[in-house]
């Protein structure tokens, strides 16, 4: 074993009672404790050396586990499956029948596009989160979330039979697209 795994045994053992009161706390109810758990001590191993101040590492752990549930939290947020029925009770004020029906065909059309690709694109284009605070909140670099973006984009596209705007370039086929929904 490394020296610096060891030592990062050694300090865990000595923090480990008290780390996982806290994150049975924090994860009560959301995940399971155990998956906070092991989470953050992944984590931790992997940005130990990145830790200056070896007596800070109580709270290094703790806030590598509180973003671990803030991320989670974010993610509830927008998670969620369509049902059709549910979207004709949810009240569009101001809406006329045409633009519930158009949500309705975006909402489905983000349906069948993978998961990741859903989460950057409503992040992004929907409630206007910058490509860096995506990659934050889906723990992944900014090229990763750019990746998603276009492939979703593509992807809706390809949905929305955009033929005629075949010859725009991707950014402004997207533009085009999420301007008639938006």
């Amino acid at each position: 074993m490394k020296d610096q795994q060891k030592e990062f045994l050694a300090l865990y053992e000595s923090i480990h009672e008290s780390f996982a009161r806290f994150c049975h706390a924090r994860a009560y109810g959301l995940m399971d404790p155990e998956d906070l758990i092991s989470e953050s001590v992944l984590k931790a191993l992997e940005k130990f050396n990145q830790l200056r101040d070896k007596t800070a590492f109580l709270s290094f752990m703790f806030s590598i586990a509180k973003n671990i549930v803030n991320s989670k939290y974010r993610r509830l947020k927008f998670k969620g499956d369509y049902n059709e029925a549910n979207a004709h009770r949810i009240p569009y004020e101001g809406l006329d029948a045409e633009m519930r029906y158009d949500v309705t065909v975006l909402y489905e059309a983000l349906n069948q596009l993978s998961t990741k690709e859903k989460e950057a694109i409503i992040l992004f284009e929907i409630s206007g989160f910058s490509i860096k605070e995506v990659a934050k909140i889906q723990n992944s670099g900014e090229s990763a979330v750019k990746q998603r973006l276009k492939r979703g984009r593509e992807n809706l596209a390809k949905q929305f039979k955009s033929d005629q705007l075949e010859h725009e370039t991707i950014g402004t086929r997207s533009s085009i697209l999420m301007s008639m929904f938006l």
